[in-house]
């Protein structure tokens, strides 16, 4: 029996120096099989990835990967897990991530789905959450699930754990949402191995990695981009001044998701970064009432249908550049050089149209995406 596509997929999530750039270049032109294909080296590269391979050691890796990672194997263990496995811009992807300025390519979903289309807010903050950190988090967790909202989180220790142990208690039709960092069979924080358990089997469990991957350094700040994109307002509970719960905040101001924080005393450190948010305009959550409030507000983020074409026109200046890159990928002195710009201009402009969704890039390489430019 002939594998799907998928198998292949989160075959090709599992190797080494694999980065969400370099696998949507992977599968942006060609079927998962295909690419497999490739990085065996049974078929030419063709555009980005041809750059990406054109490294020996990354070629090298890959190609022991190749043979070293059995698809058959990884798909079984995801049917084991009983996980639904889906490729960006297939039925059944969430919508909100389809057009995002870095959709992950692949993700792997374990529980109810349904629960894109509902109300979501997102609940972050530090991992060491002093004890009224916590409460707060539990206390808006239970709030807003009673309320019919479900809650978005990483599942970390402290705020986002305590956010979805309130939405769990509150028995009511919000839901937890957990993204997180590793595959969905390896728990982690291993103290959160029932809390896990439990938002997998009434709410909604999500990641890039697929089965046994472990939560590598550089998958958190990641994770945190689809906590942002999935929620219609990020409230951050408590924060310090270089938290990772900011980076969220960062991602969601990036997606124009509306930003509100618990307000912490000028002492608490753990608030450092929470009363910076306050102070540089996010909204002030004194109680569920007041993001509920907000919710109210804001309708332009529902799970509905998206429309065609939601990526902005470039700039007249950008458009330059764009064009520069319809024949072929380049890198940004590639494009200066044919555009007639400095490199702080060309970096500028791939930043704008990488940014709306126009081009992307891996390893320095930037190539044109998605239907072209009229």
């Amino acid at each position: 029996m002939s594998l799907p596509e998928h198998a292949y997929a989160a075959a090709l999530a599992s190797f080494d120096n694999m980065n969400v750039h370099r696998l949507s270049a992977l599968l942006r032109h060609q079927q998962p099989s295909v690419a497999w294909e490739v990085v065996q080296g049974r078929r030419p590269a063709q555009g980005l990835i041809a750059k990406v391979l054109s490294d020996d050691g990354v070629r090298g890796l890959w190609a022991r990967n190749a043979r070293d990672i059995v698809p058959e194997q990884v798909w079984g263990r995801c049917v084991e897990l009983g996980l639904h496995v889906v490729l960006h811009g297939e039925e059944g992807y969430p919508v909100l991530l389809v057009d995002d300025p870095l959709p992950p390519p692949v993700l792997f979903l374990k529980g109810d789905r349904a629960l894109l289309a509902g109300r979501r807010v997102g609940i972050v903050g530090t991992r060491n959450a002093t004890a009224g950190g916590r409460q707060s988090a539990r206390s808006l967790g239970l709030g807003l699930a009673a309320a019919g909202v479900h809650v978005v989180s990483g599942l970390a220790r402290g705020v986002d754990g305590c956010a979805h142990q309130g939405a769990l208690a509150a028995e009511g039709q919000g839901r937890p949402i957990a993204i997180v960092a590793s595959g969905l069979d390896v728990v982690y924080p291993r103290e959160h191995r029932d809390l896990w358990s439990a938002v997998g089997n009434c709410g909604l469990l999500m990641s890039e990695a697929p089965p046994g991957i472990g939560p590598a350094p550089f998958r958190f700040p990641l994770r945190n981009r689809i906590v942002a994109a999935l929620s219609e307002v990020v409230v951050v509970v408590e924060s310090r001044e270089r938290g990772g719960s900011l980076i969220t905040a960062a991602e969601a101001l990036d997606r124009s998701v509306p930003l509100m924080a618990v307000p912490g005393h000028p002492g608490n450190r753990a608030a450092a970064g929470t009363n910076a948010l306050l102070r540089d305009g996010a909204a002030p959550v004194l109680d569920t009432g007041d993001v509920l409030a907000m919710l109210q507000l804001e309708h332009g983020r529902s799970g509905g249908v998206l429309s065609a074409e939601l990526r902005r026109r470039p700039r007249k200046e950008d458009i330059a550049v764009y064009r520069v890159l319809r024949d072929e990928p380049r890198t940004i002195d590639g494009v200066a050089l044919l555009a007639d710009l400095s490199l702080v201009d060309a970096a500028m402009r791939l930043a704008r149209l990488e940014l709306a969704g126009w081009v992307a890039q891996a390893d320095g390489w930037f190539e044109c995406v998605g239907a072209p430019l009229r």
